[in-house]
């Protein structure tokens, strides 16, 4: 058995699927990857989700430790968003997704 956030799952991956939870947060993560983003350019970058929905999966990704929340005594204020050492862990996965996207889905047809 696994748990996670007060859940046994009978599988790693089930767990680990929703840690995900759909596209938006492996996005996010993808993208913190490679550098630290304000929540402005966050939204930019994940077309199509909302200020809401971002901020949801902002907190839960921040909660589980895969993400840090650093605000800066700035005005007007600034708050940017950085992946951990534990959401690192995670990159190999999700390169192996994109790399696997890459190779069997076309641009056009979707899956060949």
């Amino acid at each position: 058995m696994y748990y996670f956030n007060n859940k046994e799952y009978k599988c790693s991956l089930e767990a680990t699927m929703d840690v995900l939870n759909g596209k938006w947060r492996s996005l996010v993560l993808w993208h913190l990857i490679e550098e630290n983003l304000r929540f402005s350019q966050i939204q930019e970058i994940v077309s199509g989700i909302s200020k809401k929905v971002l901020s949801e999966h902002l907190r839960v990704l921040e909660k589980n430790g895969l993400i840090n929340r650093t605000a800066y005594p700035e005005v007007p204020p600034r708050v940017e968003y950085e992946i951990t050492e534990k959401g690192k862990t995670i990159s190999t996965a999700l390169i192996e997704l994109e790399k696997w996207g890459r190779e069997h889905l076309g641009k056009k047809d979707g899956i060949k």
